[in-house]
């Protein structure tokens, strides 16, 4: 049952906030959706893309903040 429980959680997507990364991705880029049980996010932007990982929180399970997911690095689009 455990896998189910994992596929579901990856199919459901939620809203999450980007931190960081650079200054001229646009606002509308930061609030995106992705899956549930996603630890990373991969966003295209000038001919390369802008990683970002999610930030661990220290929480109860019932806050139900927004997840944030900072910025890691930049790789280039492979020709």
């Amino acid at each position: 049952m455990k896998g189910l429980d994992e596929n579901a959680a990856r199919s459901n997507p939620i809203d999450v906030v980007l931190v960081g990364g650079p200054d001229d991705l646009p606002a509308t880029a930061r609030r995106v959706r992705a899956p549930a049980a996603g630890e990373t996010i991969k966003i295209p932007h000038r001919g390369g893309y802008e990683h970002f990982e999610r930030e661990r929180r220290i929480g109860r399970p019932e806050d139900r903040e927004t997840p944030v997911f900072r910025w890691t690095m930049r790789t280039k689009i492979a020709e």
